[in-house]
């Protein structure tokens, strides 16, 4: 399974938390489910969007209040990695994939 460092969890939550309020998308039920999805745009790209919540089939990781949902695509692909993200200092988030 998927697994997130401290660092990606700190900002898949803080994107999904900023991501949503900003959009209106903010009730309580959101707040509680609001996360990162990570699906598969084809066999060797990925597709990263925040979402209000987990889609029927996704894999749900949830680490340290972050959660990211994974299409089953991506949760077969992405199974043995270690997932990590910066923040430039333009404020641009930066993800990588590392393997556990």
């Amino acid at each position: 399974m998927l697994t997130l460092t401290e660092n990606a969890g700190a900002v898949v939550k803080n994107l999904a938390d900023r991501t949503l309020a900003a959009s209106g998308d903010s009730d309580t039920t959101t707040a509680a489910e609001g996360g990162l999805r990570i699906s598969t745009a084809d066999s060797s790209n990925f597709e990263v969007a925040v979402a209000p919540r987990p889609q029927p089939t996704d894999q749900v990781v949830e680490s340290s209040g972050a959660r990211v949902y994974l299409e089953p695509g991506a949760a077969d692909a992405l199974s043995d990695k270690v997932l990590d993200a910066e923040v430039d200092e333009n404020g641009s988030v930066h993800f990588s994939l590392g393997v556990q």
